[in-house]
């Protein structure tokens, strides 16, 4: 299911990040435990490989091409993944801009990624099955001097979640669960 998004003024944007950073500013400062937020994903197997995601409200797809045994009616997990990251990055970039009185005219953000599917298949031990590389590429437009851009991406690069899980390694625990 695709939602589109409708576009916004920067006054707009500026008024709602004003208003979630003053909630959450004062939220945290009445309780600092609620700072800390739980998520939560659910799969459903659909087809051959694919699978429905339900995360919070919203439900979505994802499959992988016919080469790796797929259907090829929705991106694939690591697809997810990258989107995840650029998506993320957008929201932190207009937020620190917003934050630092940065202009930004447009952004553009853009992720290529390395995969060696020798991991994925068991065919070469010493291969990851995940991401060898991944190269963000963010064009950014606007009437600042390019030291200020480059303080922009300081700043998101650091404060970034998603870029954080890419690049600082999350402690996973998997409990599996055999009903019988």
């Amino acid at each position: 299911m695709t939602e589109t998004l409708a576009e916004t003024s920067i006054s707009n944007r500026a008024e709602r990040l004003d208003s979630a950073g003053s909630a959450w500013a004062e939220r945290i400062g009445q309780n600092t435990a609620s700072a800390s937020l739980q998520f939560r994903a659910t799969a459903d197997p659909v087809g051959s490989v694919g699978s429905t995601i339900r995360a919070g409200r919203h439900e979505f797809t994802v499959d992988e091409p016919a080469a790796l045994a797929g259907d090829d009616v929705a991106a694939s997990p690591v697809e997810y993944a990258l989107g995840a990251l650029i998506s993320c990055q957008v929201v932190v970039y207009r937020l620190y801009a917003h934050q630092l009185g940065i202009s930004i005219d447009s952004l553009d953000i853009s992720a290529d990624a390395d995969l060696d599917v020798r991991g994925l298949f068991g065919i070469e031990e010493k291969v990851r099955p995940g991401f060898g590389a991944v190269r963000l590429t963010v064009e950014v437009s606007g009437p600042d001097a390019e030291e200020r851009y480059a303080e922009l991406q300081a700043a998101v690069d650091a404060h970034c979640p998603v870029l954080d899980i890419f690049t600082n390694p999350t402690p996973v625990t998997t409990t599996l669960r055999v009903n019988s």
